[in-house]
């Protein structure tokens, strides 16, 4: 990789995890999830960066794909457990990072310590040519010594220019794969912990979006929200707050893309036994002798 590029995949990972730190600092009882997604998003930008992806913010079993909506209220109950997952790129090189607070108690301490040392014992041990299972086993085995179970159906993942996933998944189980971690890769490690049965299910249409491609004639209202999506967004997922200075109410609209082929729409993702989750999430880039973490 030319020293240019990687400097621009370091500096969207240093201003991802100052997202970071930043959202999961407001999360406290009272405070809207809307006020920590705008405010995170704004300040990516504020930073020089542009938003590689809506703001998550998955709490208690919902483990990922939550944004808040145009105008929502919800807001943070003591005792929630918040996963704070943000993105910043620079010309497409991306920061992809996350971590897990806990709202006013310290009830699940330990759940939110065993993705976190799942990910610090993985990062010891990934370089190129490591075997992916290898990985895997080793985040399954440290949540598993502290009593919980990772989430099987969620995975880390390589990154490319403007594409977030993007070739090798990385397992958080032994899936007994022969894949290999190639040297100079983008990778996000993730470990998604549970007190639950270690799965996901699709809950719900989130109101995050991607655009796949353009199909048949379209309604006016429609045909709007594509143009807009395909002038500043053509490439990494978006939220339907993203359209609102240009398309009020866009929501119908989105919706008859979606319907049409044009758009994706990611499901929410719940723990399918009702479990509590926790994430932690760094970008790497994978060398020879190791990996150097991009988004510290």
């Amino acid at each position: 990789m030319k020293d240019d590029d990687l400097q621009k995949w370091k500096d969207a990972g240093s201003i991802a995890s100052k997202a970071r730190e930043l959202g999961s600092g407001m999360v406290t009882e009272g405070v809207t999830y809307l006020e920590v997604a705008e405010t995170v998003e704004a300040f990516i930008v504020e930073q020089g960066a542009e938003v590689a992806f809506p703001a998550n913010i998955a709490v208690n079993d919902v483990a990922a794909h939550y944004t808040p909506r145009p105008g929502e209220k919800t807001r943070f109950r003591y005792g929630d457990i918040v996963k704070i997952d943000v993105g910043a790129h620079i010309d497409g090189c991306i920061g992809d990072t996350a971590k897990t607070v806990e709202v006013g108690t310290t009830t699940y301490s330990q759940l939110i310590l065993a993705s976190k040392r799942a990910l610090e014992s993985a990062i010891e041990v990934i370089r190129g040519g490591i075997s992916l299972s290898t990985i895997g086993s080793i985040v399954e085995r440290t949540m598993n010594s502290m009593g919980f179970r990772p989430i099987v159906n969620l995975t880390g993942h390589a990154i490319e220019r403007y594409e977030l996933h993007a070739g090798i998944s990385v397992p958080n189980y032994d899936d007994r794969g022969r894949e290999f971690m190639p040297e100079g890769t983008i990778v996000a490690v993730e470990p998604f912990a549970t007190t639950g049965i270690g799965e996901v299910k699709s809950w719900k249409r989130s109101n995050i979006y991607r655009m796949v491609r353009p199909k048949g004639k379209l309604k006016p209202d429609q045909q709007q929200a594509l143009d807009l999506v395909q002038t500043d967004m053509p490439h990494l997922p978006f939220s339907e707050r993203w359209l609102e200075k240009g398309l009020p109410r866009s929501e119908k609209a989105l919706k008859g893309l979606v319907r049409a082929g044009s758009l994706y729409s990611y499901p929410i993702l719940k723990e399918a036994g009702g479990g509590m989750v926790s994430q932690w999430e760094h970008t790497l880039y994978v060398t020879d002798k190791g990996c150097k973490i991009l988004t510290y």
